[in-house]
């Protein structure tokens, strides 16, 4: 397992990461004997970054995170969290001192540590990147030793951007994969000038581009590929990347014919991701050993041709790009 940089923190981590939604809710069932069986799958494969929120599953991603970490011993990976998410309705006067001093501590709690490695703002409305007080008030949370650094999660470029141009900001998560291609035509370049990582969230387009589904595939009804379908509950973006359903299966078999090997849809998915130096690392999630065994190893793949690089922009530009590219 290869590792890159962590930004300016002068901490390094394996470029496949954990994506510990899953593990926590909106993903359907979720055994927690499989799912501590993935992480241990996961960090025995290399990985070094993990990847919660507060809101996953109320707090349970963390606490099960924390569970395995403290059973397992050791050097501890790069456990990064999230924050705003809790408020019942998502607004800049929300993240107030009293907001994010309270959530830090609540996760403390739940992560069992003294000092969290990085909080990441949970998709802030875009308004709040305009407000300079929210970053100085993480400025003294860092000052304070509660969190080492922060960073931001977002849902648009333009929020990516704005993060920025505040000198203490890490990191920046978005969403980026074969089927939301936009980040790198600016974004990647000017994270990489300012030294900020960049972590890559939903990188299998919530499970489309492991080219496991068909059109009468059922999802739960907890499942936010079922309930968020078209954004009822959050960003639509969070949900097969915005991609119609349809439109992402019939790209998805556009796709296929370019797996060379042993390797599977996924792993070709994630290394396609990792063709790109700007990303720091790639979160995908894992509900089960299998899956979070199968992840890692795409890092060890070799690099796409340019003939299949080509290709997938190529499908993207004509399939995908008419559906996202102009949203986010």
């Amino acid at each position: 397992m290869r590792e890159r940089p962590f930004g300016r923190t002068g901490r390094s981590v394996s470029e496949i990461g954990f994506g510990a939604w899953a593990i926590g809710a909106s993903w359907g069932s979720v055994d927690d004997r499989e799912s501590r069986a993935a992480l241990n799958a996961a960090l025995d494969s290399g990985v070094t970054f993990i990847d919660t929120a507060d809101v996953y599953g109320d707090g349970h991603s963390e606490k099960l995170i924390a569970s395995v970490l403290k059973e397992r011993g050791g050097e501890r990976p790069f456990v990064a969290t999230k924050a705003g998410r809790r408020l019942p309705e998502q607004t800049v006067e929300g993240y107030s001192a009293e907001n994010l001093s309270n959530w830090i501590d609540r996760s403390l709690q739940n992560l069992e540590v003294d000092t969290l490695d990085l909080v990441q703002l949970h998709c802030p409305p875009t308004a709040l990147f305009s407000q300079r007080e929210v970053f100085e008030r993480l400025d003294r949370l860092v000052e304070s030793g509660k969190i080492r650094n922060y960073g931001v999660s977002v849902e648009k470029i333009e929020e990516a951007e704005k993060a920025l141009d505040y000198p203490g900001v890490q990191s920046v998560q978005i969403i980026f994969n074969a089927f939301r291609q936009r980040p790198a035509k600016e974004f990647f370049a000017r994270a990489q000038a300012a030294q900020v990582a960049v972590i890559a969230r939903v990188p299998l387009a919530s499970g489309l581009l492991s080219g496991k589904f068909k059109p009468d595939t059922r999802f739960e009804a907890d499942d936010h590929r079922q309930f968020n379908r078209h954004g009822e509950a959050f960003d639509v973006g969070e949900t097969f990347s915005g991609v119609p359903y349809e439109v992402g299966l019939a790209a998805v078999e556009r796709i296929r014919p370019l797996v060379e090997g042993d390797a599977t849809m996924a792993q070709l998915a994630l290394r396609w991701i990792l063709m790109f130096d700007a990303v720091t690392v790639v979160i995908p999630g894992a509900k089960n050993p299998a899956q979070a065994q199968g992840n890692a190893e795409a890092a060890a793949l070799p690099p796409l041709s340019e003939e299949t690089m080509t290709a997938i922009r190529q499908i993207y530009d004509e399939d995908i790009a008419p559906h996202v590219e102009n949203r986010w």
